[in-house]
């Protein structure tokens, strides 16, 4: 890769990192998995930057190496973690009560199978289209239809929700 391909790409990953984290944490409900998956995206993307650029659309090309990147940890077997003697410093608070909705929220995403995760989080997190999710996904645009239904249906019929809301 050229000197220029090279700060497209750093431009291109910097600009990004923090959206693709986000999108992670709400594909994995954590914020390690998260960045792994971001990292493991942009890892791909750089290898293949000069194909992804001249296609037109690199953060559509991310989004899908995620998805499936996430989808395939699934089929893997977990590795072990390694437990250590030092307990991790806790996550800062948010003092607008905001915490509260946000963990609502991802409690009732992570009750919702992977692939229909999937497909809510690329449906109203990023506001794609079902056609567009479809892509992203490598589906048919009926799947994103039955799938975003299911989810739906799921969401209502759990009371998580119900009880986060205060008003």
């Amino acid at each position: 890769m050229d000197r220029a391909a090279e700060a497209e790409f750093s431009e291109f990953m910097h600009g990004r990192w923090l959206q693709l984290v986000r999108l992670g944490y709400v594909l994995t409900g954590d914020r390690g998995l998260a960045e792994d998956l971001a990292q493991t995206a942009l890892a791909r993307a750089y290898s293949s930057w000069p194909q992804i650029r001249r296609a037109g659309d690199p953060d559509a090309y991310v989004r899908r190496v995620m998805v499936n990147a996430n989808n395939g940890r699934f089929r893997k077997r977990r590795v072990a973690e390694q437990l250590t003697g030092a307990v991790p410093e806790p996550a800062p608070v948010d003092a607008t009560g905001g915490c509260d909705d946000r963990v609502t929220l991802m409690a009732a995403l992570m009750s919702l199978p992977v692939g229909q995760r999937s497909v809510v989080v690329l449906r109203f997190w990023l506001d794609m289209s079902e056609t567009q999710a479809a892509a992203a996904l490598g589906c048919s645009v009926g799947n994103v239809k039955s799938q975003v239904s299911r989810a739906l249906a799921k969401l209502r019929a759990g009371t998580a929700l119900d009880e986060g809301v205060t008003s």
